[in-house]
């Protein structure tokens, strides 16, 4: 049985109260903290995880089922493309993603009619339409409509029946001579913006921006109220 210590001795770790004994924080637990309210990760790998895990062996065999798919695809809408219809060119929806143009799903009404081409005869030329989609700018109309222009000058058009060629059909000589194309029909880049630097003039300082941001926001507010007061000013003279 120990006894206390004088105060005069040197006192040992185990002599010393448990309370008075703090561990300081190492680096590993600094790590382990995350941010906001969210759970501190202290997992207990004590289960037979071997049963709880998924595994596959075939990757390498489903990438070649996949492209013999692809190649057996091909071949058979051949000589039509291989990539499927042609489908136009839209901006992702939100704020953030509003910049990028990707494919979309098929073109309006309104783009076929500028283009020159009957809605029911597009989808017989690998044109995809959507009924739903409507244009909200002239800038992306006119993209469309020159998308689809590009498209028909490179068309080639086989007739149902070679012996009957129809209006519209392509020569004899295209036709014999039209090769499948592989590729993605007429990909969309998107265009990189450059910004530019200018000298900052004199000019440019006497003016404040932040003030012309101001008016032009208040303007804008207030467009109608002003617009009826101009009305009645005139009215008055």
């Amino acid at each position: 049985m120990s006894t206390a210590p004088n105060p005069g001795i040197w006192l040992r770790s185990d002599w010393l109260p448990r309370r008075s004994i703090v561990s300081p924080i190492t680096s590993r637990e600094v790590e382990k903290m995350v941010k906001h309210n969210n759970v501190i990760p202290n997992g207990h790998f004590h289960k037979y995880w071997e049963s709880r895990i998924k595994t596959w062996f075939d990757q390498a065999s489903k990438k070649k089922t996949r492209r013999l798919r692809r190649k057996a695809k091909a071949a058979a809408i051949a000589p039509r493309p291989a990539a499927g219809l042609l489908r136009p060119a839209v901006h992702c929806p939100t704020i953030k993603y509003g910049s990028k143009v990707r494919a979309g799903k098929g073109f309006t009404l309104e783009e076929l009619k500028e283009a020159g081409i009957n809605r029911k005869q597009a989808l017989s030329i690998g044109i995809a339409v959507d009924f739903r989609r409507t244009n909200k700018s002239v800038e992306s109309l006119q993209a469309n409509v020159h998308r689809l222009k590009a498209y028909q000058a490179k068309l080639v058009v086989f007739p149902r029946k070679s012996n009957k060629p129809k209006n519209g059909d392509s020569a004899a000589e295209e036709t014999q001579n039209a090769v499948q194309h592989t590729g993605p029909i007429l990909p969309i880049t998107r265009s990189s913006i450059k910004s530019t630097t200018a000298v900052i003039t004199p000019e440019m300082k006497e003016k404040s921006v932040f003030t012309q941001l101001r008016v032009a926001r208040a303007d804008k507010r207030i467009f109608g109220k002003q617009a009826k007061r101009l009305a009645d000013k005139k009215e008055k003279k």
